[in-house]
């Protein structure tokens, strides 16, 4: 079976041809600038020993004209993988927000469409572009199923006591504000990883997963199901992030826009772009404020250690609310790069039965790896992330379901 995985961002969309059968990947790339005075496509195509890569400068004035460069280079006679667009058997699309709508991937139709743009007012930057390559991928591929994943779907098992705010009940009532995690697809996808590489049953593992990147998201696993994870209402919350404030106390945006002047919008463009490491050291590359740190800079010792302290604390708090770990996963590019972080996190945690073998620890990590000390109680491992393909088995798993009915 051959599915394209569609991930349609804000003027971005990334994209993966894949051989299920084969479990291989047979191109993909990311269309950047869309809307731009120019636009680039970089496409890589992965038929022999390495991968061929293509890369195309024009104007891309919309999502639409990015689906259709898409469809144009799978099939391209240099850059292409197949010969026509009805070799592909599904198409999966990544949709940041189903609200509570939506608890597990679902064949799109008029009806989950509808559904989908009820939640743009959640994720008002992504869900209509998410929409928007869902319907010229209809248009584009007559005929082959389309299926939505989504990102918040993996959260949806989390007990009230863990989504809601401690506000008036009427704002999650009528204005739908709840915790909904994010990264979901990331999540789900190590959890499975880690059960299989652990030669353990999934709902017999409790897990803690540490998804850090230029975002970061953790969450707390119980036998397969969240049970809590730290991102909130919006990508916003948890711990610091490469540009994101992480949890802070809500009272400090109005001290701040009454001592400053700022807007409401000039606080959200600080909350989310301007503050995490780079507030605090001017950097949000981890790769940058490491170089920085052994050249003395303090601001940069000082991020990091903001940083690894306060992953230390999720996990922490998440394993007192599991009640047992056997497990904590690393992963995304900070995760599976960076020793130093990862040792950072690890330190001091004996008391929790968790103890990081520092040479098994070294460097950067492209494969599922074990990294914790005979005596440890608890197994730490780094297993890289792949969304594309947790999105296209759940594609394969629905469609199958649908054949046998």
């Amino acid at each position: 079976m051959i599915v394209l995985v569609i991930n349609a961002g804000s003027s971005s969309l990334k994209y993966q041809l894949l051989n299920m059968v084969e479990n291989s990947v047979m191109a993909g790339g990311v269309v950047e600038r869309i809307g731009d005075d120019l636009g680039v496509v970089t496409h890589k195509k992965f038929t022999g020993p390495t991968p061929e890569k293509f890369v195309r400068e024009e104007k891309i004035a919309d999502h639409r004209d990015a689906m259709h460069l898409v469809a144009d280079l799978i099939i391209d006679a240099d850059a292409g993988v197949i010969k026509n667009k009805d070799e592909i058997n599904a198409i999966g699309h990544r949709v940041v927000q189903g609200g509570e709508d939506f608890r597990a991937a679902t064949i799109i139709d008029a009806d989950i469409k509808k559904n989908i743009e009820k939640n743009n007012p959640l994720a008002p930057l992504h869900n209509p572009p998410n929409l928007m390559g869902i319907d010229v991928a209809e248009a584009l591929f007559p005929g082959i199923p389309n299926i939505a994943v989504f990102d918040t779907e993996f959260h949806q098992t989390m007990p009230a006591k863990a989504f809601l705010y401690a506000l008036p009940y009427e704002f999650y009532e009528k204005m739908r504000v709840r915790r909904y995690g994010f990264h979901g697809t990331s999540h789900k996808f190590v959890a499975r990883a880690a059960a299989m590489h652990m030669d353990r049953p999934i709902d017999e593992l409790n897990l803690i997963t540490i998804h850090l990147g230029n975002g970061c998201s953790i969450s707390a696993v119980e036998k397969g199901r969240c049970i809590d994870t730290s991102m909130g209402m919006t990508p916003l919350a948890g711990v610091m992030m490469g540009t994101r404030t992480g949890d802070i106390d809500p009272a400090i945006q109005r001290y701040v826009m009454e001592n400053t002047g700022m807007m409401a919008d000039e606080m959200d463009t600080v909350f989310n772009k301007k503050s995490g490491l780079k507030g605090i050291c001017g950097m949000n590359d981890m790769r940058d404020i490491h170089a920085a740190r052994e050249k003395g800079d303090q601001r940069a010792i000082l991020a990091l250690d903001m940083f690894t302290y306060q992953v230390k604390k999720y996990i922490g708090a998440y394993t007192a609310a599991l009640g047992r770990v056997d497990g904590i996963i690393f992963t995304a590019g900070i995760g599976e790069n960076d020793d130093i972080v990862r040792a950072g996190v690890c330190a001091n945690l004996s008391g929790l039965g968790m103890e990081l073998d520092l040479e098994k620890n070294r460097g950067r990590i492209s494969e599922p790896k074990a990294l914790h000390t005979l005596e440890s109680c608890v197994q730490i491992w780094v297993i890289p992330t792949n969304e594309e393909l947790q999105i296209a088995q759940e594609v394969v798993e629905i469609v199958q379901a649908q054949k046998t009915l």
